[in-house]
């Protein structure tokens, strides 16, 4: 099949080479424009320009989908379908209607739960403990298109929104050619049951502030679903103080009289009261630091005994 793909960061990479290995004709790639990263703010390109630059395909990168100049060079494409995963730009109905078989999108949840921007961080922060991935013709309403393949994956009970996602995009990459297997032979999707609609919002910093109050499985939620970004964090004396990655006290004792926020180090732990209890600090990151040990940070900084987090404006 002749199909354009449409995909900007590393997870959307897997499904692009997976098409091309399955026989597609991949007639051009659109991907967000370049963008400036690291320290020198240097502009770069996607991961899906560079990997599409490596395979020989051509590459579209419009400031806008609505931009009428990319509807004409769509138009002389000529493809019978497009394939979207990570894009990172809305499509307006007349894009959609330019191509026969539609624009088909990799999702990264169980749809019609968690449509949104950060399916993954939502599910992780509200303790979910499966996701999947589906494909879905795109309409206009967001994520809400008739669907053509679920698979179902469990998450495992310390993996983050970076590692899931990881594992997903490669899970994904199958289940999208197969999809596109599915619309050579004529298949149709099924329309979307609106029962079970949940939204997954993008995750700002301000819902990556920790609140020391919530009980230990609340947090540790949160630390996970945020890593690696935009990544978990908490104030202390006056600086910002990156939490990546946390573990429930459980019944060791730790937490005991503990305040909220309160922080108590031992030669091989760093524990932080919470509001049932403890969690541990097992990987941090102070600010103007690299990352570290919970317990390498505490040898290092001698936190006095009392010293707390400070509280978040909610609190």
């Amino acid at each position: 099949m002749r199909i354009v793909f449409a995909g900007t960061p590393d997870l959307a990479v897997p499904s692009l080479r997976a098409l091309s290995r399955a026989g597609h004709e991949i007639a051009a790639v659109v991907t967000r424009p370049n963008a400036r990263s690291g320290r020198g703010k240097q502009l770069v390109s996607s991961p899906v320009a560079r990997a599409a630059e490596e395979m020989g395909i051509a590459v579209l990168k419009p400031e806008h989908p609505r931009d009428p100049g990319f509807a004409d060079q769509l138009a002389r494409l000529s493809p019978r379908a497009c394939a979207v995963v990570a894009y990172g730009g809305l499509l307006p109905q007349s894009l959609l209607d330019l191509v026969p078989d539609g624009w088909i999108n990799l999702h990264f949840s169980l749809l019609p739960a968690w449509r949104g921007a950060a399916p993954v961080q939502r599910a992780l922060m509200a303790g979910d403990t499966q996701t999947g991935v589906t494909t879905f013709r795109i309409v206009k309403k967001l994520d809400a298109g008739p669907l053509y393949r679920s698979v179902r994956v469990p998450i495992g009970p310390d993996e983050t929104a970076g590692e899931l996602l990881d594992r997903l995009s490669v899970i994904g990459a199958d289940v999208l050619v197969e999809t596109f297997a599915d619309i050579t032979a004529g298949l149709e999707p099924v329309e979307q049951d609106d029962d079970g609609v949940s939204i997954a919002a993008k995750v700002s910093v301000d819902d990556a502030r920790i609140d020391w109050r919530q009980p230990a499985a609340r947090i540790v939620n949160l630390v996970r679903g945020t890593n690696p970004a935009p990544g978990a964090w908490s104030v202390l004396s006056g600086r910002h103080f990156k939490v990546l990655r946390v573990a429930p006290a459980g019944d060791t004792g730790a937490g005991t009289a503990l305040l909220p926020g309160e922080l108590r180090a031992t030669n091989k732990h760093l524990w932080v009261g919470c509001g049932d209890g403890a969690v541990e600090l097992i990987q941090v990151r102070d600010f103007g630091k690299k990352s570290m040990s919970g317990a390498d940070w505490a040898r290092g900084a001698r936190p006095t005994p009392g010293i707390r987090f400070e509280a978040a404006d909610h609190e």
